[in-house]
Parts: structure tokens; C-alpha cells; sequence
């Protein structure tokens, strides 16, 4: 369904044919200026080959055979970028706030989709490799912190000087799914650098503000919040305190102004934790008689019975089998998706993420699924499950796809797990 997948943790150093570089999110230029944060890219060791990676259906592209392991889900936030550097990548401010992640092509200059959006250069300071500080829950002296989960933070910060502990310190506790390693999480936070004062932008105040959407111990964010959230319950607010190297390093950050002694201070509140094979559950309105009929098979791939004597639709339809409860998704949002896709004609089975026990992330209006999906997908509450039937001009149009062929009108049932600002997809 996106570019590549993979498994989870896996590095990779390719695109997604041999020659073609990795595609970065679409992401407003002016966003990009403010914050210019970029990872570190490792390069291939010599003489070792770059693994090809495998496609899902629904991507723009033809897939290409799967590898020996198959093609699990690319943890979108991790993105398969060879060895990350003490798992340390820099930020990026993305339309509500920052979004910790930015994909680079191989060759460590934005891809084309960067380009057209008139992306800022990567900067030279990128962080230097430190060991991770053990993480407790106390030190000398700590910020102080007033307001509610759901709201932004006041921060007040000691007269002291930090002691260079990484603190994760739960605030109030929440009652939901507590956080696991690879679990998906959004979260909303307030930021702040301790040496300076400053603020540093976060996910509250900004306009259209939505919470930062990751996978838990994925290794793509810097450990302040890529680690912060493991063993804490969904509506708990934590309070961070990073040191540098639990944040940008040696060299911290002159484009952000962030010293390379800073600590940085967040307040985090974890809106949801998600499994990565989770699936919806609630009321099902079943669709109409000239849609494609669906059987709900829990964890399992759904069975998709297309109508008999109903002609290929020419324009894309859609029905929403469980009706959810949350905001709508937006274009340009990164949304968590479990998903089966079948043939119209015969209703067929040619993909399903349920298959891997991967959940599948993409970026609205990037142009890395079908534009099907795009427009299907636009539009929807968060916590829905959505029937699509997608017409070939749609889809792949006259290009065959292995098991799907041209001209193809494609059904796909998709669970809208969560969405939020993020980069990377898989």
C-alpha cells in the first residue's frame, strides 16, 4: 500500500527499485524552513549488497516479489533507513507542530516531492552518537508543570541548572491501553529548551493542531519521546526532562537554537496507544445490495463477495460499515490503517495487512497509494471502517500489478485506527 514495508526495526539502505531513491512526505515549505531538522542517513558497508524492498498493494507502484520474511509493515515513524544513530533523529515542524521525523533520500539530499515543496537543506550540525542516559523518575531539581492533559502545558523552569538525568516523570495517570514496545502512539506535548527559556513549538496553540502520530521504541524519534512513553497507560501526562543525549547530542541543534549542553524539557500527553494488529470492533451497517458484500473475520483478513450482474462502478464509491467517534481525517495527516483488498470481478483476496499483524501508515495527499485511496480516505472519522470500491482510473488504470490485472476495479475494507502529524511512511 505505500512505497515499501518491512519489518519492524529492519534497516535499509535503497529505495524502492534500484533506481529510484526513497520518497520523502510532502511537507509545507514554509514548515520545513522553520524547523530544518533532518536525520542522519548511514551509507551501505562496502561491498555489501542493498536489500530490495518489498511493495504492498494499494502503493502507487507495481510490488515487487516478496522477500524470504515477506512484507511486513514498514513502521511508518521508523522508516527502513539503515543504522540510525542512537536511534537520535532530528525534528520537524509540520503543519501543528513538530514532527520528529523526515525521510532523506539515500544520497542525503531531499527527494523530488521535497524539492517541489521547497524544502530547507538538511543541517550540517546533525546530533553525534551518545549513550542514552537509564531513564528515572526524579532528580535534583525539576520543572514545574500546571494544567490539564488535553491542554497545553505551563512549564516553569528551576533557577538550577539540570544534573543531566533523563527523567520520564508520570503527572497523572491515564486508564487506557498501557504503551508497549512497537505499539502506536499520538501524543501531544509542549516543549521547551532549559538553557534558553524558549519555547519550542509543540503540538497545542498552533493552528489545526494534532498530535504526533509514532511507533513506540521504533528507534526513529529522539529518545525523549521515542522511549518516554513504553510502560505508560494512554490519557497519562508525563513530564521529560532530556538531556543531550537523550535529545540532539554533542552538537544540539543551531537551526532550532538548541546548545549542544541543552536539556530539553517536554510535557507529554499520550492520547492513544495502539497495537500494531489491532483491529475495530462496534455496529455494523451493512452496505447496500449493489456493494460489495463483507464478513467481519476479527483478526483475519475479511471475506469480500462482490454483487452478481452489477457492472464495474466508474466512479469511486464508498460505505462506512462502523461509523467512528473521532475528528476527520485531513489531507496531508499520516493515518494508521488496517486494511484487505479484493478483486471486484471475483472478489478475490490479493492483500491484506492483517496478514502480516502490521498495521499500515500513510500520508494523505502525498501521492504514495492509489488515488483511490487518497480520495476514500479524506474525509472519514477516525475509528471508522470504510468499504471502497475503487474503479480502475482509480487504481493501477491499464497497468497489471502480479495478481491484480489491468483495468482492474479494486474493493479495499479499511479500519481507520488513528492519524496524526508524522513523516516517513512505509
Amino acid at each position: 500500500m505505500s512505497e515499501k514495508a518491512s519489518s519492524p526495526g529492519e534497516a535499509d539502505t535503497n529505495g524502492n527499485k534500484p533506481s529510484v531513491d526513497r520518497e520523502s512526505i510532502v511537507v509545507p515549505a514554509e514548515m520545513l524552513t522553520q524547523a530544518g531538522w533532518a536525520p542522519p542517513t548511514a551509507p551501505v558497508a562496502p561491498g555489501e549488497k542493498a536489500e530490495e524492498a518489498p511493495k504492498v498493494f494499494a502503493s502507487n507502484q507495481r510490488k515487487v516479489p516478496l522477500s524470504e520474511a515477506g512484507y511486513d509493515e514498514d513502521p511508518g515513524g521508523v522508516g527502513r533507513l539503515g543504522v540510525i544513530l542512537g536511534s537520535v533523529l532530528a525534528v520537524l515542524l509540520v503543519a501543528s507542530g513538530v514532527t520528529m521525523y523526515y525521510v532523506n533520500k539515500d544520497d542525503g539530499k531531499p527527494s523530488a516531492q521535497a524539492d517541489s515543496a521547497a524544502a530547507s537543506p538538511a543541517p550540517s550540525d546533525t546530533p553525534t552518537q551518545e549513550p542514552v542516559p537509564p531513564i528515572k523518575d526524579s532528580a535534583k531539581v525539576l520543572p514545574t508543570v500546571a494544567g490539564d492533559f488535553g491542554s497545553k502545558a505551563a512549564i516553569t523552569l528551576p533557577k538550577d541548572a539540570p544534573d543531566g538525568t533523563f527523567v520520564v516523570k508520570e503527572l497523572s495517570a491515564g486508564n487506557g491501553p498501557k504503551v508497549e514496545k512497537g505499539n502506536w502512539v499520538t501524543v501531544d506535548y509542549t516543549a521547551m529548551d532549559w538553557q534558553t527559556g524558549k519555547d519550542i513549538p509543540g503540538s497545542y496553540g498552533e493552528q489545526n493542531g494534532k498530535p504526533q502520530l509514532y511507533q513506540a521504541g521504533g528507534g526513529s524519534l529522539i529518545p525523549a519521546l521515542d522511549n518516554a512513553v513504553e510502560g505508560h497507560k494512554a490519557g497519562s501526562r508525563l513530564l521529560v526532562v532530556a538531556p543531550p543525549g537523550a535529545a540532539f547530542g554533542a552538537q544540539g541543534n543551531s537551526q532550532l537554537g538548541i546548545g549542544a549542553a541543552d536539556s530539553l524539557v517536554f510535557v507529554l500527553d499520550v492520547r492513544q496507544a495502539t497495537a500494531p494488529g489491532a483491529v475495530l470492533s462496534g455496529d455494523v451497517t451493512p452496505p447496500p445490495a449493489d456493494f460489495p458484500q463483507v464478513k467481519d473475520n476479527g483478526t483475519k483478513p475479511a471475506d469480500i463477495t462482490p454483487p452478481k450482474g452489477v457492472a464495474d462502478p466508474t466512479d469511486l464509491k464508498s460505505h462506512v460499515l462502523i461509523q467512528g467517534k473521532g475528528r476527520k481525517i485531513e489531507s496531508g495527516e499520516k493515518v494508521l490503517v488496517q486494511y484487505t483488498g479484493a478483486l471486484y470481478k471475483d472478489g478475490k483476496k490479493f492483500d491484506s495487512s492483517l496478514d502480516r499483524g502490521q498495521a499500515f501508515t500513510f500520508t494523505t495527499g502525498a501521492g504514495s497509494v492509489i488515488e483511490g485511496w487518497d480520495k476514500g480516505i479524506v474525509g472519514q472519522n477516525i475509528g471508522s471502517r470504510v468499504e471502497l470500491v475503487i474503479p480502475a482510473s482509480l487504481g493501477y488504470k491499464d497497468q497489471a500489478s502480479e495478481s491484480i490485472p489491468a483495468n482492474s476495479t479494486l474493493v479495499f475494507v479499511v479500519d481507520i485506527l488513528d492519524a496524526g502529524v508524522g513523516g516517513g511512511d512505509s
